[in-house]
Protein backbone atom coordinates (compact mmCIF):
# COMPACT_ATOMS: atom_id res chain seq x y z
CA UNK A 1 0.00 0.00 0.00
CA UNK A 2 2.79 2.48 1.01
CA UNK A 3 4.50 1.53 -2.46
CA UNK A 4 1.29 2.07 -4.51
CA UNK A 5 1.01 6.06 -2.16
CA UNK A 6 4.60 7.10 -2.44
CA UNK A 7 4.53 6.51 -6.43
CA UNK A 8 1.32 8.37 -7.02
CA UNK A 9 2.47 11.18 -4.90
CA UNK A 10 5.69 11.04 -7.07
CA UNK A 11 3.63 12.40 -9.99
CA UNK A 12 2.64 15.21 -8.59
CA UNK A 13 5.72 16.79 -10.06
CA UNK A 14 4.70 19.72 -12.89
CA UNK A 15 6.29 17.20 -15.52
CA UNK A 16 3.59 14.85 -15.46
CA UNK A 17 0.60 17.52 -16.05
CA UNK A 18 -2.06 16.39 -18.95
CA UNK A 19 -4.65 17.71 -20.43
CA UNK A 20 -7.76 16.44 -19.85
CA UNK A 21 -11.56 16.30 -21.09
CA UNK A 22 -14.04 16.68 -18.94
CA UNK A 23 -17.05 15.71 -17.86
CA UNK A 24 -18.95 18.03 -15.44
CA UNK A 25 -21.14 15.54 -13.68
CA UNK A 26 -22.89 17.73 -11.29
CA UNK A 27 -23.95 20.74 -12.72
CA UNK A 28 -27.25 23.16 -11.60
CA UNK A 29 -28.80 24.97 -14.18
CA UNK A 30 -30.76 26.99 -12.02
CA UNK A 31 -29.66 28.76 -8.56
CA UNK A 32 -31.79 28.86 -5.16
CA UNK A 33 -33.91 31.70 -6.85
CA UNK A 34 -34.71 29.44 -10.14
CA UNK A 35 -32.90 31.35 -12.27
CA UNK A 36 -29.81 31.11 -14.43
CA UNK A 37 -27.38 32.44 -16.97
CA UNK A 38 -28.94 30.49 -19.47
CA UNK A 39 -27.49 27.90 -22.03
CA UNK A 40 -25.33 30.45 -24.25
CA UNK A 41 -23.49 31.27 -21.15
CA UNK A 42 -23.20 27.52 -19.70
CA UNK A 43 -21.59 26.36 -23.08
CA UNK A 44 -19.65 29.49 -23.50
CA UNK A 45 -17.88 28.47 -19.83
CA UNK A 46 -18.15 24.96 -20.39
CA UNK A 47 -16.11 25.40 -24.05
CA UNK A 48 -13.96 27.87 -22.09
CA UNK A 49 -12.87 25.07 -19.26
CA UNK A 50 -12.96 22.29 -21.22
CA UNK A 51 -16.37 20.63 -20.39
CA UNK A 52 -17.52 18.42 -23.28
CA UNK A 53 -20.60 16.87 -21.74
CA UNK A 54 -22.17 17.81 -18.29
CA UNK A 55 -25.08 16.18 -16.14
CA UNK A 56 -27.30 18.77 -15.91
CA UNK A 57 -30.32 19.52 -13.52
CA UNK A 58 -32.72 22.11 -12.23
CA UNK A 59 -32.73 22.98 -7.93
CA UNK A 60 -35.14 20.67 -6.29
CA UNK A 61 -36.40 23.61 -3.68
CA UNK A 62 -36.29 27.32 -3.96
CA UNK A 63 -36.01 30.50 -1.63
CA UNK A 64 -38.80 31.94 -0.65
CA UNK A 65 -39.39 35.79 -0.31
CA UNK A 66 -41.25 36.77 2.68
CA UNK A 67 -43.24 40.28 2.80
CA UNK A 68 -41.16 41.33 5.82
CA UNK A 69 -37.34 40.82 4.34
CA UNK A 70 -35.92 43.84 3.78
CA UNK A 71 -34.16 42.80 0.27
CA UNK A 72 -35.24 39.83 -2.14
CA UNK A 73 -32.42 36.94 -1.09
CA UNK A 74 -29.99 35.89 -3.66
CA UNK A 75 -29.37 32.88 -1.93
CA UNK A 76 -30.72 29.70 0.67
CA UNK A 77 -28.78 31.48 3.96
CA UNK A 78 -29.51 34.71 2.39
CA UNK A 79 -32.29 35.06 5.27
CA UNK A 80 -34.31 32.89 7.87
CA UNK A 81 -37.04 32.51 4.87
CA UNK A 82 -37.62 28.81 4.46
CA UNK A 83 -37.60 26.72 1.21
CA UNK A 84 -39.82 24.84 -0.59
CA UNK A 85 -40.49 21.84 -3.35
CA UNK A 86 -40.31 23.42 -6.64
CA UNK A 87 -41.20 20.96 -9.53
CA UNK A 88 -41.41 23.22 -12.25
CA UNK A 89 -37.74 23.41 -12.02
CA UNK A 90 -37.87 19.99 -14.57
CA UNK A 91 -39.56 22.25 -16.78
CA UNK A 92 -37.63 25.14 -17.19
CA UNK A 93 -34.77 23.01 -17.77
CA UNK A 94 -36.18 20.71 -20.08
CA UNK A 95 -37.57 23.43 -21.95
CA UNK A 96 -34.37 25.17 -22.58
CA UNK A 97 -33.00 21.94 -23.65
CA UNK A 98 -35.42 21.72 -26.32
CA UNK A 99 -34.70 25.47 -27.93
CA UNK A 100 -30.96 23.98 -28.17
CA UNK A 101 -29.44 22.33 -31.31
CA UNK A 102 -28.86 18.96 -31.68
CA UNK A 103 -24.91 19.35 -31.46
CA UNK A 104 -25.52 21.25 -27.85
CA UNK A 105 -28.44 19.01 -27.02
CA UNK A 106 -25.78 15.76 -27.19
CA UNK A 107 -23.42 17.44 -24.42
CA UNK A 108 -26.12 17.18 -21.36
CA UNK A 109 -27.11 14.53 -19.69
CA UNK A 110 -30.49 15.64 -18.35
CA UNK A 111 -31.53 14.81 -14.52
CA UNK A 112 -35.36 15.13 -13.10
CA UNK A 113 -35.00 16.78 -9.43
CA UNK A 114 -38.28 18.89 -8.84
CA UNK A 115 -39.99 16.69 -6.24
CA UNK A 116 -40.42 16.53 -2.99
CA UNK A 117 -38.46 13.41 -1.55
CA UNK A 118 -40.99 12.94 1.28
CA UNK A 119 -44.07 13.18 -0.12
CA UNK A 120 -45.32 9.23 -1.64
CA UNK A 121 -46.39 10.46 -4.82
CA UNK A 122 -42.67 11.71 -5.67
CA UNK A 123 -43.06 8.24 -7.91
CA UNK A 124 -45.56 8.83 -10.34
CA UNK A 125 -44.74 12.84 -10.32
CA UNK A 126 -41.28 11.49 -11.86
CA UNK A 127 -43.55 9.17 -14.35
CA UNK A 128 -45.51 11.70 -15.25
CA UNK A 129 -42.35 14.07 -16.28
CA UNK A 130 -41.18 10.96 -18.22
CA UNK A 131 -44.12 11.13 -20.43
CA UNK A 132 -44.16 14.82 -20.86
CA UNK A 133 -40.54 14.35 -22.35
CA UNK A 134 -40.26 11.17 -23.31
CA UNK A 135 -36.37 10.26 -24.27
CA UNK A 136 -35.06 13.34 -22.50
CA UNK A 137 -34.18 12.23 -19.12
CA UNK A 138 -30.81 10.40 -18.24
CA UNK A 139 -30.99 10.61 -14.56
CA UNK A 140 -32.18 11.26 -11.18
CA UNK A 141 -31.12 13.94 -8.55
CA UNK A 142 -30.25 15.97 -7.28
CA UNK A 143 -31.63 14.31 -4.46
CA UNK A 144 -31.30 16.52 -1.12
CA UNK A 145 -31.75 14.58 2.21
CA UNK A 146 -29.84 15.26 5.16
CA UNK A 147 -28.38 18.53 3.99
CA UNK A 148 -27.63 20.43 7.26
CA UNK A 149 -28.82 24.11 6.58
CA UNK A 150 -30.63 23.68 3.65
CA UNK A 151 -32.82 20.51 5.30
CA UNK A 152 -33.50 22.74 8.31
CA UNK A 153 -34.41 25.61 6.06
CA UNK A 154 -36.81 23.15 3.81
CA UNK A 155 -40.52 23.37 4.99
CA UNK A 156 -41.77 19.95 5.32
CA UNK A 157 -40.41 16.42 6.61
CA UNK A 158 -36.73 15.94 7.16
CA UNK A 159 -36.30 14.01 4.17
CA UNK A 160 -33.94 10.68 4.21
CA UNK A 161 -32.45 8.31 2.13
CA UNK A 162 -34.55 5.52 3.56
CA UNK A 163 -37.85 7.26 3.10
CA UNK A 164 -40.28 4.90 2.20
CA UNK A 165 -41.25 7.73 -1.02
CA UNK A 166 -37.59 7.29 -1.89
CA UNK A 167 -37.55 3.58 -1.88
CA UNK A 168 -40.65 3.69 -4.47
CA UNK A 169 -38.14 6.82 -6.35
CA UNK A 170 -35.25 4.11 -6.50
CA UNK A 171 -37.66 1.13 -7.97
CA UNK A 172 -38.65 3.57 -10.74
CA UNK A 173 -35.24 4.49 -11.58
CA UNK A 174 -33.89 0.94 -11.82
CA UNK A 175 -36.72 0.12 -14.29
CA UNK A 176 -35.75 3.50 -16.24
CA UNK A 177 -32.35 2.69 -16.03
CA UNK A 178 -31.74 5.93 -14.81
CA UNK A 179 -28.61 6.37 -12.12
CA UNK A 180 -29.65 8.82 -8.80
CA UNK A 181 -27.53 11.16 -7.37
CA UNK A 182 -28.22 11.33 -3.87
CA UNK A 183 -27.02 14.11 -1.21
CA UNK A 184 -26.98 12.36 1.93
CA UNK A 185 -24.69 13.87 4.57
CA UNK A 186 -23.54 10.73 7.04
CA UNK A 187 -23.09 12.92 10.00
CA UNK A 188 -24.65 16.78 11.29
CA UNK A 189 -23.31 19.85 11.93
CA UNK A 190 -22.57 18.71 15.63
CA UNK A 191 -22.06 15.16 15.69
CA UNK A 192 -18.82 13.86 14.60
CA UNK A 193 -19.56 10.26 14.08
CA UNK A 194 -21.92 8.85 10.78
CA UNK A 195 -24.83 9.13 12.14
CA UNK A 196 -27.03 9.09 9.38
CA UNK A 197 -24.53 6.43 7.51
CA UNK A 198 -27.58 3.55 8.12
CA UNK A 199 -30.02 5.51 6.37
CA UNK A 200 -27.88 5.11 3.18
CA UNK A 201 -27.11 1.90 4.14
CA UNK A 202 -30.66 0.85 3.71
CA UNK A 203 -31.55 2.58 0.66
CA UNK A 204 -28.48 0.68 -1.11
CA UNK A 205 -29.30 -2.65 -0.43
CA UNK A 206 -33.00 -2.79 -0.57
CA UNK A 207 -32.48 -1.49 -4.11
CA UNK A 208 -29.31 -3.44 -5.66
CA UNK A 209 -30.13 -2.78 -9.47
CA UNK A 210 -30.66 1.11 -8.76
CA UNK A 211 -27.28 3.46 -9.24
CA UNK A 212 -26.77 5.70 -6.82
CA UNK A 213 -24.01 8.53 -7.02
CA UNK A 214 -23.47 9.69 -3.54
CA UNK A 215 -23.32 13.69 -3.65
CA UNK A 216 -19.94 15.01 -2.09
CA UNK A 217 -18.94 11.53 -0.71
CA UNK A 218 -21.56 12.24 1.85
CA UNK A 219 -20.26 15.54 2.89
CA UNK A 220 -21.01 18.99 3.20
CA UNK A 221 -19.55 22.64 3.31
CA UNK A 222 -22.03 23.69 6.49
CA UNK A 223 -20.68 20.09 8.48
CA UNK A 224 -16.93 20.70 7.18
CA UNK A 225 -17.05 24.41 8.28
CA UNK A 226 -18.53 23.90 12.15
CA UNK A 227 -15.97 20.67 12.90
CA UNK A 228 -13.21 18.86 11.64
CA UNK A 229 -13.05 16.61 8.89
CA UNK A 230 -14.38 13.24 9.63
CA UNK A 231 -11.13 10.95 9.37
CA UNK A 232 -12.75 7.84 9.04
CA UNK A 233 -14.23 8.88 5.16
CA UNK A 234 -12.07 7.21 3.51
CA UNK A 235 -12.77 4.33 5.13
CA UNK A 236 -15.99 4.34 4.98
CA UNK A 237 -16.46 5.29 1.22
CA UNK A 238 -14.21 2.02 0.66
CA UNK A 239 -16.05 0.01 2.89
CA UNK A 240 -19.29 1.15 0.91
CA UNK A 241 -17.82 0.47 -2.34
CA UNK A 242 -17.10 -3.05 -1.23
CA UNK A 243 -20.30 -3.73 -0.20
CA UNK A 244 -22.67 -2.08 -2.85
CA UNK A 245 -21.11 -2.66 -6.14
CA UNK A 246 -24.09 0.26 -7.05
CA UNK A 247 -22.52 3.00 -5.80
CA UNK A 248 -20.45 5.61 -6.92
CA UNK A 249 -18.74 8.49 -5.41
CA UNK A 250 -19.67 12.15 -6.65
CA UNK A 251 -16.01 14.31 -5.48
CA UNK A 252 -17.60 17.63 -6.03
CA UNK A 253 -17.89 20.68 -3.74
CA UNK A 254 -16.97 20.20 0.10
CA UNK A 255 -15.06 16.89 -0.66
CA UNK A 256 -12.67 18.21 -2.98
CA UNK A 257 -11.96 21.37 -0.50
CA UNK A 258 -12.10 19.61 2.78
CA UNK A 259 -10.61 16.01 1.59
CA UNK A 260 -8.86 15.56 -1.25
CA UNK A 261 -6.67 17.68 -1.33
CA UNK A 262 -4.42 19.85 1.44
CA UNK A 263 -2.77 22.91 0.08
CA UNK A 264 -3.02 21.60 -3.38
CA UNK A 265 -1.38 18.57 -2.91
CA UNK A 266 -3.46 15.44 -3.38
CA UNK A 267 -4.45 13.08 -0.36
CA UNK A 268 -2.19 9.64 -0.31
CA UNK A 269 -5.48 8.19 1.38
CA UNK A 270 -7.80 9.34 -1.32
CA UNK A 271 -5.28 8.29 -4.32
CA UNK A 272 -5.22 4.85 -3.20
CA UNK A 273 -8.85 4.58 -2.70
CA UNK A 274 -9.09 5.56 -6.22
CA UNK A 275 -6.92 3.95 -7.99
CA UNK A 276 -8.50 0.91 -6.04
CA UNK A 277 -11.77 1.50 -7.54
CA UNK A 278 -11.18 3.59 -11.01
CA UNK A 279 -14.73 3.34 -12.04
CA UNK A 280 -16.61 3.99 -9.42
CA UNK A 281 -15.86 8.29 -9.08
CA UNK A 282 -17.40 11.47 -10.76
CA UNK A 283 -16.51 14.88 -9.88
CA UNK A 284 -18.15 18.03 -10.79
CA UNK A 285 -18.13 21.65 -10.22
CA UNK A 286 -21.69 22.26 -8.41
CA UNK A 287 -22.14 25.11 -9.97
CA UNK A 288 -25.80 27.06 -9.65
CA UNK A 289 -27.18 28.47 -12.29
CA UNK A 290 -23.82 31.16 -12.52
CA UNK A 291 -21.05 29.26 -14.50
CA UNK A 292 -17.93 31.91 -14.83
CA UNK A 293 -16.50 30.08 -12.32
CA UNK A 294 -16.49 27.03 -14.03
CA UNK A 295 -12.66 26.82 -15.65
CA UNK A 296 -11.12 27.75 -12.40
CA UNK A 297 -13.22 24.81 -10.32
CA UNK A 298 -11.99 21.88 -13.08
CA UNK A 299 -8.69 23.15 -12.73
CA UNK A 300 -8.21 22.32 -8.98
CA UNK A 301 -8.74 19.16 -10.07
CA UNK A 302 -5.26 19.10 -11.59
CA UNK A 303 -3.31 17.73 -9.06
CA UNK A 304 -5.41 15.04 -7.82
CA UNK A 305 -5.57 13.93 -11.55
CA UNK A 306 -1.63 14.11 -12.47
CA UNK A 307 -1.40 12.31 -9.33
CA UNK A 308 -3.03 9.40 -10.84
CA UNK A 309 -1.98 7.04 -13.18
CA UNK A 310 -3.40 8.20 -16.63
CA UNK A 311 -5.90 5.73 -17.28
CA UNK A 312 -7.33 6.42 -13.79
CA UNK A 313 -6.87 9.82 -14.28
CA UNK A 314 -9.27 9.80 -17.70
CA UNK A 315 -11.67 7.61 -16.27
CA UNK A 316 -12.05 10.25 -13.58
CA UNK A 317 -11.81 13.15 -15.23
CA UNK A 318 -14.34 12.08 -18.18
CA UNK A 319 -15.27 8.70 -18.76
CA UNK A 320 -17.08 7.05 -15.65
CA UNK A 321 -19.65 9.96 -15.69
CA UNK A 322 -20.21 9.25 -19.35
CA UNK A 323 -20.03 5.85 -19.11
CA UNK A 324 -23.13 5.96 -16.30
CA UNK A 325 -26.04 7.03 -17.70
CA UNK A 326 -26.88 4.27 -19.90
CA UNK A 327 -30.24 6.30 -22.17
CA UNK A 328 -32.96 8.15 -22.30
CA UNK A 329 -35.67 6.74 -20.33
CA UNK A 330 -38.67 5.19 -21.67
CA UNK A 331 -42.25 4.75 -20.66
CA UNK A 332 -43.54 1.39 -19.35
CA UNK A 333 -42.22 1.29 -15.61
CA UNK A 334 -45.15 1.01 -12.62
CA UNK A 335 -44.59 4.06 -10.64
CA UNK A 336 -47.00 2.23 -7.69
Amino acid sequence: MKTLCCGLLLLTSPLWARDYSWTDAHLHYVDFMQESEGMDAMFQAMDKAGVVQAWTFGMPVVKKWQAEAPRRPRYYLGDEAPLYYYSATDDILAQAILKLPDARRERLVPFISGFNPTDMNAARHIEALIERYPGLWRGIGEVLTRHDDLTALTEGETPRANHPALMKVYKLAACHRLPVLLHSNLTSLREETPIYLKELEEALQSNPETRFVLAHAGTSGGVEERQTPLDTLPEIVRALLDRYDNLYIDLSWSVREHYLLDDGTPQADWLTLIADHPHRFTLGTDLVGHFDSMEKIMAEYRPLLDALPETVARKLARDNARALPEGGATPGCAAG
